[in-house]
């Protein structure tokens, strides 16, 4: 079993903890927080929510559907939970597991109900009280998948009462301490302040995990230095592309200092050539690259870096390195994600700057019903036509569909980028 190094978040009645204070700021959580842990190489957020009143619920779930929609790595969740539509809401709302306090009798009495409803895996447990779980113990292992233990209690005193993996919420104990209850046996994860307080030194402890025999997910070299082909210098070349949009960023070179660092730390290093030194990519600048994968070549002569580009990728000031045009010609772009996002900007703009005998603005201006009522019109069309023995007809309906569709998306402030988070996922 992988063992997580998880990231505990606080949300109050739609207010996330930050800084000692709690702030609805939540594009600030998202861009400081939820992104940068994602990027580091944490394994999960834990977001305990407080909540009161059905205001306070409904503004905590609006708060934690940012998180899990931004997050690219599981978000679990604790909430005040007194009926079964808690849990559907927090499930609704992609919290991968979803945990009950069962010294709550009602907790109990719907543990069952919602484990068969959303799956054993999406939901876990917690109790006030471990000292003596007794007959509770049998369907808690029978219909939760795991255990968050967030009193003071020691894990090897709750394995003694329950079987499940264990979440160990820990105080601001030492490293060490850390490095010896994520070791344990049946532990699958610990959380709480000292993961938070060293969250950014998490790959040098996954490192000291991995040292110790412990399973975790960190970066490990498939291909040894020693296999790739260096040139003369002994450095080979590294292309960094952004590993979301696919545009190429930059080239440089790595030497084996730079290759160990940048799999050791999650950070894009390189080794430049007019210094003679290595780098760490945005040492200076704050515009670090975080790392996504690292693949050779088939000649095992060039890598290639996916990387989360934090700011611009060039000391110019620009996104990429490559900016210098010299010679191109006007071409029809298939990529599909590129095309929805260019007729998708068409209509933004038609939105912002309208032009008169536009179909877009037509519709924009007699309003949503009758954006409604034609993207009603283009499903049937879709409808009709798919009972045509001439299947070519349909790429024309759909076609007609899903610019309906990205009128409705602009209308609403739906983005391709929402879309294709929701649908991953999903998966």
């Amino acid at each position: 079993m992988k063992k997580s190094l998880i990231i505990q978040l606080f949300i109050e009645n739609g207010k996330v903890y930050r800084d000692e204070a709690y702030t609805d700021n939540i594009d600030e959580i998202l861009t400081e927080i939820v992104r940068f842990y994602g990027d580091i190489n944490a394994d999960a957020y834990f977001v305990s929510i407080k909540a009161e009143g059905d205001a306070g619920k409904d503004a905590s779930i609006k708060a934690l559907k940012e998180i899990t929609k931004e997050s690219e790595i599981p978000v679990y969740a604790s909430f005040p939970i007194e009926r079964e539509e808690d849990v559907k809401k927090l499930i609704y709302a992609d919290a991968k597991k979803v945990v009950l306090n069962l010294s709550k009798q009602s907790n109990w009495d719907m543990l069952e109900d919602v484990s068969k409803r959303f799956g054993k895996d999406r939901i876990c447990v917690t109790f006030d009280d471990y000292s003596n779980l007794g007959v509770y113990r049998k369907m808690a292992e029978t219909y939760a998948s795991g255990c968050f233990v967030i009193g003071g209690y020691k894990p090897e005193d709750v394995s003694a009462q329950i079987s499940l993996p264990l979440y160990i919420g820990l105080p601001n104990v030492s490293l060490e301490k850390l490095l010896d209850v994520t070791a344990t046996e049946n532990v699958a994860g610990v959380f709480g302040k000292v993961v938070n307080e060293n969250a950014k030194d998490i790959n040098s402890i996954k490192g000291l995990l991995t040292e110790r025999g412990v399973e975790v997910s960190a970066f490990s070299a498939a291909i040894p230095w020693e296999k790739l082909r260096k040139n003369k210098d002994g450095l080979i070349p590294v292309i960094a592309q952004d590993y979301k949009t696919g545009a190429v960023l930059m080239l440089a070179y790595m030497n084996e200092e730079a290759y160990l660092t940048t799999l050791k730390t999650g950070k894009m290093n390189y080794y430049s050539r007019s210094r003679n030194a290595q780098w760490e990519k945005g040492e200076e600048s704050g515009h670090f690259q975080y790392v996504k994968s690292l693949y050779a070549d088939c000649d095992y002569d060039t890598l290639l870096a996916k990387v989360s580009q934090i700011g611009v990728a060039c000391h110019t000031g620009n996104p990429t390195c490559f900016f210098n045009e010299i010679a191109s010609k006007k071409y029809a772009e298939k990529n599909p994600l590129k095309v929805f996002e260019q007729v998708y900007s068409v209509i933004e703009d038609r939105k912002a700057n309208p032009k008169e005998g536009s179909y877009t603005n037509y519709l924009f201006d007699k309003g949503i019903d009758k954006i409604l009522k034609k993207v009603g019109e283009e499903a049937t069309e879709i409808v009709i036509a798919s009972k045509n023995p001439d299947a070519g007809e349909i790429k024309y309906e759909i076609s007609d569909f899903l610019y309906h569709c990205m009128v409705l998306m602009v209308e609403k402030g739906i983005t391709w980028t929402d879309i294709c988070n929701e649908l991953a996922a999903r998966e």
